[in-house]
């Protein structure tokens, strides 16, 4: 095959072709290889001596010739195309090969018989041959469409018979394509098809989907709007980087500066102590921001559990009301998934469960099965109407809001509990330094974790696909739930035999958080094993990190120095600061 003087067994890498010109029956080419629409301005002939006496250019580099066609077709996205002829002419590169450019124009005119033609002449240079057919199929559904929007039934049907239907790929698509033979209006033909309508809109996106698709190699035809595709990915790559970042990823390039790295600053990160919560006048062994973020519950020693307004201005912590007469004191707590309840467990020895309306302050249900009974770990089923609860004496029930017993497992000493997104499986840690699932409608169970240490609390990523375990003596551990791996363990936190609990948090749950009994918080990025923040200003050990799953700025502490710490950004911070441009780590610093 023979295109433009250029033989078909050509290499295709060879994109270069020192200025080289062609033409084509769809009209006069661009030494760009796109189509000239008027005079580029510069003069239409040239003498060969002229090109003798210049002097000879450096060859480029196969990257140099990549970033000029991309920079090439950036320019001529923004219709730049005197700019681009220019660009091409001195570099001696060409946009795309001759037969694409025929190919695209074709397309775009809607010359469909023409675009069919150049198929064949684009098939010995694709990387499968057998794509082809793919692309017919394409290019025949988009004729087929535009005769039906024209009221061309007859033509539509010839297609649809005559070429669509032989090709014999994808019959289940012709099928519904036939179903459009019934729209009488071309705005039902638009809706039903999901398509634009004929025009340069459907045309483009045609043409988009020929080369995503990666039917023609890149030699032969960019992949469209691959700088912006390139440049996007930098970004998003950069922000992974960034320890800090803890805002929502905008796909876009539109409010990003590419002219500097992306870097967030320490100081924007929830670092800083914001408040210091003192009401507590005993141990603080928990706390748990709300599901929407608007409150805080943290359950102490005291015996009281006191909830907590977060303000949405100035994000300060104001204390709303106070739940009394857990005699044991409040050692866990879960919120419903409607925030409108809150269940209170107590230590070891604790026998009874609250179960509270949050709203109006009054308890609905004090729940007590046995005297010997241990309640202390409890999670809400996603229905709101159904919690588990169990302990480490062998208690392990599923109850209603009344509290009354509706399944119950014999035998599992439970340190905590989580329900699953499903409804009907419970993941529960046991004193075999494992977590099981257990599911109470068949009543099966199945080991998923396994530590070889006590796994003294654990919480399960939104997701429902990571679980953070705290572990006896070695500290905080990451497992695939579903793959049932250990993905990581994070250093730095000291673990003995308390309970203490971490959590995820940020934006999108890229960073877990945990207290230790060195007095501290630490914060780890989640793919990092090493801490990015240690929080100190507690006195005594952290029992309890909450991040607040609507403003991930936000998160509290508690202690057993009585106190709950609020932490968030640096209080004061300047200009360039908020811009995050003041400080720059890497995952690897």
């Amino acid at each position: 095959m023979q295109a433009n003087g250029t033989g078909a067994q050509e290499p295709e890498q060879e994109s270069c072709r020192n200025g080289e010109s062609s033409t084509s029956a769809a009209g006069a080419v661009h030494s760009n290889g796109l189509l000239s629409s008027a005079n580029n301005g510069l003069p239409s002939t040239e003498s060969p001596a002229s090109d003798s006496s210049t002097k000879k250019k450096k060859r480029l580099s196969q990257s140099d010739e990549d970033v000029i066609r991309l920079i090439g077709q950036h320019l001529h996205g923004l219709g730049l195309d005197q700019t681009v002829d220019l660009l091409m002419q001195e570099s001696g590169c060409r946009l795309e090969h001759p037969a694409a450019t025929k190919f695209r124009n074709h397309v775009m005119e809607g010359e469909w018989e023409k675009a069919e033609s150049d198929l064949n002449e684009l098939k010995a240079l694709m990387h499968s041959p057998s794509a082809v057919v793919r692309m017919k199929f394409l290019l025949l559904q988009q004729k087929y469409l535009e005769y039906l929007e024209d009221g061309k039934i007859l033509e539509a049907l010839q297609v649809l018979r005559a070429e669509l239907t032989p090709l014999k790929y994808n019959t289940e698509r012709i099928h519904v394509l036939s179903g459009y033979l019934m729209c009488s209006l071309p705005d039902d033909l638009r809706a039903k098809a999901e398509w634009e309508g004929k025009g340069t809109a459907s045309r483009s996106k045609l043409l988009d989907k020929l080369q995503i698709s990666s039917f023609l190699p890149p030699s032969v035809m960019l992949p469209p709007r691959r700088l912006q595709t390139l440049l996007r990915q930098a970004v998003e790559l950069q922000r992974d980087r960034c320890l800090y970042h803890n805002t929502k990823l905008d796909s876009g390039l539109d409010n990003v500066s590419l002219l500097i790295d992306h870097v967030c600053s320490r100081k924007q990160f929830p670092c800083y102590t914001q408040q210091i919560l003192t009401e507590h006048c005993n141990e603080v062994w928990f706390c748990k921001f709300s599901n929407d973020g608007t409150k805080l519950a943290s359950g102490s020693k005291d015996t009281t559990v006191i909830i907590w307004q977060v303000d949405p201005d100035s994000h300060q912590l104001k204390q709303l009301k106070t739940l009394e007469g857990h005699a044991y004191g409040v050692s866990y707590l879960a919120w419903s998934p409607d925030d409108t309840y809150l269940i209170a467990c107590g230590p070891d020895d604790c026998s009874e469960l609250w179960l509270w309306n949050v709203q109006t302050g009054e308890l609905r249900t004090k729940m007590s099965q046995s005297h010997e009974d241990s309640l202390t770990s409890v999670a809400w089923n996603p229905d709101g109407k159904r919690f588990v609860t169990g302990g480490q004496r062998g208690q392990f029930y599923q109850c209603d809001l009344d509290g009354n017993l509706l399944d119950s497992w014999e035998g599992v000493r439970v340190q905590c509990l989580w329900c699953v997104s499903d409804g009907r499986t419970v993941l529960a840690s046991d004193t075999h330094q494992r977590i099981r699932g257990y599911n109470f409608e068949d009543l099966t169970d199945r080991n998923i974790v396994q530590e070889d240490h006590p796994i003294m609390s654990f919480t399960v990523s939104k997701s429902g696909r990571l679980a953070l375990l705290n572990v006896a003596t070695q500290g905080v551990h990451l497992w695939d739930l579903q793959d049932r791996v250990l993905v990581r363990k994070y250093q730095g936190v000291t673990q003995g035999f308390y309970t203490i609990h971490s959590c995820f948090g940020g934006y999108n749950e890229d960073f877990i958080a945990s207290g230790s009994e060195d007095h501290k918080v630490y914060i780890w990025h989640k793919r990092s094993e090493l801490p990015i923040a240690e929080l100190t200003g507690h006195t005594r050990t952290v029992n309890c990190v909450s991040w607040n799953p609507v403003l991930p700025g936000l998160m509290a502490s508690a202690s057993d120095d009585g106190t709950l710490r609020v932490w968030g950004p640096a209080p004061f911070l300047d200009s360039q600061e908020t811009e995050g441009l003041t400080e720059n780590y890497s995952m690897d610093s």
